[in-house]
C-alpha cells in the first residue's frame, strides 16, 4: 500500500531468526510494510505473532546471539537502517525513533529519579547540559500532565497510569519521527487506559510524529489508527486502510478476531473464539500457517504459501479464497 505523502517507514521481505538448542524460531517471516508521515498503524495479532520482534527488528535491538535478521530491507526516511554502523544506529535511536516498551514497571531505573531519566535523554541526544536538560525534562512531565515539581521523585513514588505518561515523556523527549508503542496500555486499569490514549493521540498531532502501535485490543486500534496489519506466525496476513480492515476484513484469522469479540450491537449467546493455538515458530505448518486452525481451507492451502493479492488500493491479503475476487 502506497503513501499518498511521504514515506517515513518503508520495510521490505523483513525475516527475523532466532537459533536456539530446540531449533530455529522462525519469529517474522517476509514483512513488508509503509508507514507514511504523520500517520499511526496498528499492528495485532496474538502473543507469539512477530509483533514485538518486528519494532526490536526496526530499532535493531535483537539480540545478537540467539537473535538475527536474515534478511530484507528498512528504509527509514530513504536510508536503509540494516546498513547503518552500530554507533550511527545509537544516535538514532531515542532522537529519531523511540519506543514505549510493554511494561512501564519495569522500564524504569529504580534508582535514579523520573527528571534524571528523562533528562539523560536529552542531554546524549541533543548535547544540552545538565541544567537545560533538567529544565526540558520538566516541561516534557508538564507535557504528559504531571507537575514538572515531581522530576525529583523516584519511579516507586508514581501509580502505575504515571509511570506510563514518564515513559512516554522520555519517549517523546526529542521529537522522535518515529514512535513504536508496544501495548501501552496493556498495564493499566480501562478509565487510565483512555486517557493515555488520548494524550497519545494529542502529542501525535502536535509533534506531527508518526506511530506503529503495537496491541491485542481492535478497540484501540479503532480510536488511534489511520491503517491496520494483521499479523500471524510471523507474517502479516491483511493489511489496509482502517475503514477496509473493519468494515470489510478478508482473511479468515482477521474475521475469526472480529467474531471473538462483543457486540453491542449484536445479541449472542457465546462468543465464537478462534479453534486451536498459534503454532510452534520452530515447527511452522507447510503452506498457509493459519490452514490448520481455518475452517475454510481448502487442499492447496495445506502445501503452497499464499501470495498477497491487492483487493484494491488500500487493502491486501494474504489468502487463496481472495484469488479470484482480486482478478475481477
Amino acid at each position: 500500500m502506497e503513501c499518498k505523502h511521504d514515506n517515513l517507514l518503508q520495510i521490505e521481505d523483513l525475516s527475523i531468526q532466532y537459533k536456539t538448542g530446540e531449533g530455529i524460531v522462525r519469529a517474522v517471516n517476509g514483512v513488508s510494510f509503509s508507514l507514511c508521515k504523520g500517520q499511526t498503524m496498528g499492528l495485532v495479532g496474538e502473543t507469539g505473532a512477530g509483533k514485538t520482534t518486528t519494532a526490536l527488528g526496526i530499532l535493531r535491538l535483537i539480540p545478537d546471539p540467539p537473535g538475527k535478521i536474515v534478511g530484507g530491507k528498512i528504509y527509514f526516511n530513504g536510508e536503509n537502517l540494516l546498513q547503518k554502523p552500530d554507533g550511527m544506529m545509537r544516535l538514532i535511536r531515542g532522537s529519531q525513533i523511540s519506543m514505549i516498551f510493554q511494561d512501564p514497571m519495569t522500564s524504569l531505573n529504580p534508582v535514579m529519579t523520573v527528571g534524571e531519566q528523562i533528562a539523560e535523554v536529552i542531554e546524549i541526544h541533543e548535547a544540552l547540559g545538565k541544567k537545560e536538560s533538567l529544565e526540558k525534562a520538566k516541561k516534557m512531565l508538564e507535557m504528559v500532565g504531571i507537575p514538572g515539581s515531581r522530576h525529583s521523585d523516584y519511579p516507586h513514588q508514581f501509580s502505575g497510569g504515571m509511570k506510563q505518561r514518564v515513559v512516554i515523556a522520555m519517549a517523546l523527549a526529542c521529537d522522535p519521527q518515529l514512535l513504536i508503542a508496544d501495548e501501552p496500555t496493556t498495564a493499566l486499569d480501562v478509565t487510565i487506559q483512555a486517557q493515555v490514549l488520548d494524550m497519545m493521540n494529542q502529542l501525535k498531532k502536535e509533534l506531527n510524529t508518526s506511530m506503529i502501535l503495537i496491541t491485542h485490543d481492535l478497540g484501540v486500534v479503532a480510536e488511534v489508527c489511520d491503517t491496520v496489519a494483521i499479523m500471524y506466525a510471523g507474517e502479516i496476513v491483511e493489511y489496509g486502510s482502517i475503514q477496509e480492515i473493519f468494515e470489510n476484513p478478508k482473511h479468515p484469522y482477521t474475521i475469526g478476531l472480529f467474531q471473538s469479540l462483543p457486540s453491542l450491537d449484536v445479541d449472542t449467546d457465546r462468543l465464537k473464539p478462534i479453534s486451536g493455538m498459534m503454532p510452534d515458530p520452530t515447527n511452522l505448518p507447510t503452506g498457509c500457517a493459519f490452514h490448520p486452525r481455518c475452517s475454510q481451507r481448502c487442499e492447496k492451502c495445506t502445501s503452497m504459501a499464499p501470495p498477497m493479492v491487492n483487493l484494491s488500493e488500500d487493502h491486501q491479503v494474504r489468502c487463496f479464497l481472495c484469488e479470484d475476487v482480486s482478478e475481477q
